[in-house]
């Protein structure tokens, strides 16, 4: 029997995706990806998350929180506005959180504030964290040691060193993997780590629209849902386990990490 997908990671809020969206989750159903988590950015993009999701109630799952590009418009409403966005039923986990210091278009003081907040509303709330980190490991690090998160946490769309790597399992963090390992320059790195992360923390996402599999000639550069196998491939590639053992593995890691029942 062919095993299931799951996208744990798709930013189908994004403009490139406003003609089509229904189509691309479609296609993406009909390549045997059966569940899709919508990242939530902001909190108008978290709502939009979620009305996207009520269209496909059996096969969307999304996140609701802000981005560190967006940490600059956290303010004290914030939290009550998320509070009030998790009871949907189809609100799954709190994020996309944490600390990008690459592009800084928050402050560095602005995003920690934000982090944390969030950290807490996911320790108050039982929901696991969707977390985002570039080029910010020690801080990172620095925050998630002092809030001590109390549930489930997954490191999306991981590109880091093999210490990285360590820190975030030593702290019980899951990992995501995208297409960036498809990547025979910048991913390269990875291909030696990606075998070192054990089989129960391994998730797999497309962070669609971005990080499109450079073995993929696309028009239109876009990413997909649908080019989830792809990564997934190259994944299975890189490690020892028989192929379906470790579709079913990562599949069933997706759903107990967001808590469905299946």
């Amino acid at each position: 029997m062919q095993g299931h997908y799951f996208d744990i990671g798709v930013n189908l809020t994004h403009e490139s995706f406003n003609s089509d969206y229904r189509v691309v989750i479609n296609d993406a159903i009909l390549k045997n990806i059966k569940k899709i988590c919508l990242t939530g950015t902001s909190i108008e993009d978290s709502k939009k998350c979620i009305e996207i999701a009520n269209e496909f109630k059996k096969n969307l799952i999304c996140t609701v929180g802000i981005h560190p590009h967006n940490a600059c418009y956290f303010d004290e409403s914030s939290n009550n506005k998320i509070l009030e966005l998790i009871k949907s039923p189809f609100v799954k986990a709190i994020g996309e959180a944490g600390l990008d210091f690459n592009r800084n278009f928050s402050s560095k003081e602005d995003q920690i504030n934000c982090f944390i907040n969030q950290i807490k509303i996911a320790n108050d709330s039982n929901l696991p964290l969707f977390l985002h980190q570039r080029d910010a490991h020690d801080t990172f690090m620095e925050c998630i040691l002092k809030e001590k998160i109390k549930g489930k946490a997954i490191v999306h769309c991981f590109t880091g060193s093999i210490n990285e790597l360590y820190d975030y399992l030593d702290n019980n963090l899951f990992i995501g993997i995208t297409g960036w390992v498809c990547d025979p320059k910048r991913g390269k790195n990875l291909e030696s780590i990606v075998p070192e992360i054990p089989i129960t923390k391994l998730l797999i996402e497309t962070d669609s629209p971005y990080l499109l599999p450079k073995s993929l000639k696309v028009k239109n550069r876009r990413n997909e849902p649908g080019f989830l196998p792809v990564i997934f491939d190259k994944i299975a590639n890189l490690r020892k386990e028989p192929r379906e053992e470790l579709k079913h593995q990562i599949y069933e890691n997706s759903v107990n990490f967001f808590n469905l029942s299946e």
